[in-house]
């Protein structure tokens, strides 16, 4: 089985994938001097759990947006697992897609990988969103070359932000406002969920018009992260949310660079 390692800024993501089917997945929160054996202690009690043994796991890859976090996650996977893991974006990795920027090392490898999974399941330009600590989005050409995207604050962090910066604002969770309410905020919590929920949503509309103006085309928008499928529910310019598209997108990656090694 293949071991695809996902780390964002928030968490990381361990999921174990036999062929194309992602059999288990496990999230813990992102910290770089987290050891190589905090890591094989945790994991390996969890498979345990799961009834697998970590002698059935043959490959690895990393997908890291946080860099202090691959020294032990390589030391994971050789130590824990026998295995020399791939690292998405290192020297000599293929992407097997164009990347059509001045700077591709600018790029995060999550971005790259979601639209690597994003093209091999949707045809025509898409626009990736995923929502994470920040939300992206990203420009994937028909032909599946990478055009570049718009980095936006994740809603989460701008609620926090907005929660610290602001003495007498409660803090609050992400959604619409009661049914019925409307968007005009009747007190301060309805006002809140408002203009962050709402405003979110205009924000997602309004970048998706200005990127498909741009392009000259109606892209296909997919949705990832753990937000997706509540914004998904309440606008139309979502089209499709894909919880593990990351994941798809390095089982696909892993498949390709091992083939060329060979």
């Amino acid at each position: 089985m293949l071991l695809a390692i996902d780390v964002g800024n928030t968490n990381i993501v361990f999921a174990l994938c036999d062929g194309e089917t992602i059999v288990h997945r496990w999230r813990i929160a992102t910290h770089a001097e987290r050891t190589a054996d905090e890591y094989g202690v945790w994991l390996h009690q969890l498979m345990s759990i799961a009834g697998v043994s970590r002698t059935e796991v043959t490959d690895a890859i990393i997908a890291s947006v946080v860099p202090q976090t691959l020294f032990n996650l390589r030391g994971l996977a050789r130590h824990y697992f026998g295995v020399e893991p791939l690292v998405a974006g290192a020297p000599g990795f293929a992407w097997g897609i164009a990347i059509r920027l001045p700077n591709p090392g600018e790029v995060g490898a999550d971005r790259l990988v979601n639209a690597v999974a994003a093209h091999a399941s949707h045809q025509g330009p898409l626009i990736v969103i995923d929502f994470g600590t920040a939300t992206t989005f990203d420009v994937v050409a028909a032909d599946g070359g990478y055009d570049g995207g718009v980095i936006a604050p994740g809603i989460n962090l701008s609620m926090d932000a907005l929660y610290r910066a602001a003495a007498r604002l409660p803090r609050i969770a992400v959604e619409p406002p009661p049914e019925g309410q409307g968007v005009i905020g009747k007190g301060t919590v309805h006002a809140m969920q408002s203009g962050v929920f709402w405003g979110y949503v205009g924000l997602i509309e309004g970048l998706v018009a200005r990127i498909a103006s741009e392009i000259g085309e109606r892209p296909t928008v997919i949705a990832t992260g753990g937000l997706a499928p509540l914004f998904a529910r309440h606008t139309a310019t979502i089209h499709a949310v894909d919880p593990d598209l990351t994941i798809r997108g390095l089982i696909r990656l892993e498949t390709l660079n091992r083939a060329g090694a060979q």
